[in-house]
């Protein structure tokens, strides 16, 4: 149930609200509080519980929607409100996790010490405990040969168990199924939970919208919006719909749902999309596609008809256990027949390869998934680290992932007889100062970086697509388009490194009617983007392809620069266009990994055989991902690959420590005899030697921290 705010009193700076929940809801009142005062702008926030009413303060010269704001935090604190009750039932599902090693420890424990001390009952204890710990085994052999009509792994099982007990043993089967419970607990933590945990669609298109309504302009929740309503949006602010622009100019940031990196301008008759951001001036929007409907929820939608691959890791000892059940089964009876020793026949149903593999092949990728947590990368499978080893295609998003995602000033150039370069971008970030517009914001952060003060600025007028205007110690200072000084009479002379610049985007500065120069801003790469490509292609042979929203032109110029071929570099895709790019390199049977960081790149990491993201990406790409680079370097993508390959290695030689010495016990058990006892020894001693070798990565990894 929404709690609905009431205006009380207003005056500039200070806002009185009614929230009838606060009179009765603790813990919301709290929560609330806590997102109004971080709200940019918002000074102080007072309750007044008894009163069900929040005085808020803030600055009043800020441009602030105070009451969208409101809005907003109310939303927050009631969402946050609802899911802390999660954190209990987990912590229970962790617990009941590891309740299946309770009676297989128990009965180990006992039959152990049963060995040592011979106190009346201890005996009998460890013998009840070891049926209640083999009851699910049986249970599960039971429920393969009458329910499915096959034989499974837990039937050797129960044979093995049956022989040991014929034979008065309780140490060698509580062991078997000690080390098998543990074997599939380790296996389930490496494994990523299938639950699904999208972002709310309402989160990403904005949860209320300001409509016109009875010629008044109210706010409604977003999905409620009708078709053909006007949709008015402020600076600062997501839109809510898909729509045409009827009136109004604003800069919108479209880089989350497009991936390009340079806002458009929006005016009369331009259709925009929900989900981007108002970064500047104010539009009225004839609403055509709402909520579900939008093309932001398209990539919602595509998301949840992505391919849902088993999350557990490959079960190879399951594998290997179904080939080796009847010729197993075969030979015990062969022996049995010829030699009448059930003690041959529980050593032979005993050694059976599977056990190792169960315990060790799980604990190898527990110790990869820890390694890599270390390094600072999440991974969230087994599988992962899988397909993390075979990938030969990797396809990355060139904004925010290859390139920094923000635009910066990286050249100035200024005419002859004109200004120094250092004035020029003096009077441009002076104008341009306090603006949202993330070319000025760029240019007030290059004359910071520079150490250059910014001076007051009398007055201002600032034309949305085109620039500012304004007035600087009395001069008159145009900063924007060509076309800004061209209408204001300014004679824009051509510069002699504007060719060598084609590829960079320009903002013209004049000064008093007088062209000065221009400064030219990019989005500029990663500093370590240009030497991991070269590293993949060389020293891993992987094909790159560079896939974009940006326009052609740009994506060419990045892919250059970076040494990939053209024909490997896609431009102008929407989301839906770089999910099918993934497809049809993943039909032609590579194994493709993708790497993105915004809502754009979503449904193409949902499709990828492995998805990589940052941990500051978008939280639907963040939760999408298979993994996630936490310290946001890309750097750490050739660690992950190299942690992914060397945990292959180690379950290769696993696989052979475990598989050779129970071949020569299996040959020793079937011609001249082998002890159960011994053969329990090799069995779940290379089930242990190897499960420690798995666990190698880790123990270097701390001596080379320390």
């Amino acid at each position: 149930m929404k709690s609905l705010p009431l205006m009380i009193h207003q005056v500039p700076g200070r806002v009185r609200v009614r929230i009838h929940r606060l009179s009765y809801d603790q813990s919301f009142a709290k929560l609330l509080k806590e997102h109004l005062i971080t709200v940019k702008g918002i000074k102080k926030v007072r309750l007044n519980c008894w009163s069900a009413s929040v005085i808020i303060h803030y600055e009043k010269n800020r441009n602030i929607n105070i009451h969208y704001q409101i809005l907003l935090s109310i939303n927050q604190a009631e969402t946050t409100n609802g899911v802390r009750p999660k954190e209990d039932s987990n912590n229970s599902k962790k617990l009941e996790e590891w309740s299946s090693l309770t009676y297989p420890g128990l009965a180990t424990l006992f039959s152990l010490t049963a060995l040592k001390i011979k106190l009346p009952g201890l005996r009998l204890i460890a013998i009840l405990m070891l049926l209640r710990a083999a009851f699910p085994v049986v249970q599960r052999a039971y429920d393969s040969v009458v329910n499915q009509q096959k034989l499974n792994i837990d039937c050797i099982d129960t044979l093995a168990l049956v022989f040991s007990g014929l034979q008065g043993k309780i140490v060698t089967p509580s062991l078997v199924i000690t080390l098998h419970e543990l074997g599939d607990i380790i296996r389930e933590k490496t494994a990523r939970s299938t639950e699904t945990k999208t972002s709310n669609l309402l989160d990403t298109i904005g949860n209320f919208a300001w409509v016109e309504r009875n010629e008044t302009i109210v706010s409604v929740e977003s999905h409620t919006v009708e078709i053909d309503e006007i949709v008015v949006v402020y600076p600062g602010e997501k839109i809510p719909v898909d729509g045409i622009v009827i009136k109004g100019n604003a800069t919108i940031d479209q880089q989350q749902l497009t991936g390009e990196s340079m806002p458009i301008v929006a005016e009369k008759d331009t259709y925009v999309y929900a989900s981007t951001l108002v970064r500047s001036g104010e539009i009225r929007i004839k609403s055509e596609r709402i909520g579900h409907n939008t093309r932001a929820a398209a990539s919602f939608e595509l998301l949840d008809k992505a391919p849902v691959h088993d999350t557990r890791m490959a079960n190879y000892a399951a594998n290997l256990a179904e080939q080796l059940i009847m010729p197993s089964l075969l030979l015990s009876a062969i022996i049995l027949t010829v030699t009448r020793d059930p003690s041959r026949v529980a050593s032979i149903l005993t050694l059976d390869f599977v056990t190792g593999i169960r315990v060790s092949m799980p604990t190898a990728f527990l110790g990869a998934l820890n390694h890599t947590t270390r390094h600072g990368i999440l991974v969230r499978s087994g599988r992962t680290l899988e397909l993390l080893s075979e990938i030969d295609t990797i396809v990355f998003d060139k904004t925010g992932t290859l390139t920094q995602g923000n635009i910066e000033i990286v050249h100035i150039e200024t005419v002859d007889q004109g200004l120094d370069q250092n004035k020029l971008l003096q009077l441009a970030a002076s104008a341009e100062q306090r603006i949202t517009h993330p070319v000025a914001e760029a240019i007030a952060h290059y004359a910071t970086k520079r150490n250059i003060d910014i001076l007051p600025r009398q007055s201002w007028d600032y034309e949305v697509g085109l620039g500012m205007v304004a007035t600087i110690d009395g001069q008159t200072v145009l900063v924007g388009s060509e076309k800004l000084l061209t209408s204001k009479g300014v004679t824009v002379i051509e510069t002699v490194t504007q060719q060598k610049n084609a590829g960079l985007s320009p903002v013209y500065v004049a000064c008093d009617g007088v062209f000065q120069g221009i400064l030219y801003y990019s989005d500029p790469l990663r500093p370590q983007s240009a030497k991991l490509i070269h590293s993949l292609q060389r020293d891993y042979g992987m094909e790159v392809h560079l896939l974009t929203g940006d326009h052609q032109k740009r994506a060419t110029e990045v892919g250059k620069q970076l040494n990939i071929p053209p024909s490997q570099v896609h431009a102008e895709a929407f989301p839906e266009d770089k999910a099918k790019i993934v497809q049809n390199l993943h039909h032609s049977g590579k194994t493709v990994a993708f790497v993105g960081d915004g809502l754009n790149d979503s449904v193409a990491l949902a499709y990828a055989d492995v998805s990589i993201s940052f941990e500051n990406g978008s939280d639907i790409a963040r939760e999408t991902a298979d993994v996630v680079l936490m310290n946001n370097d890309l750097n750490d993508l050739l660690e992950a690959i190299s942690i992914a390959q060397q945990t292959k290695q180690l379950i290769t030689q696993n696989t052979l420590m475990v598989v050779a010495p129970n071949i020569a016990a299996l040959g020793l058990a079937t011609t001249v005899g082998l002890n159960p006892l011994l053969a329990t020894l090799v069995h779940n001693g290379t089930a242990i030697v190897a499960g420690l070798n798995s666990l190698r990565p880790l123990v270097q990894h701390k001596l080379e921290s320390n």
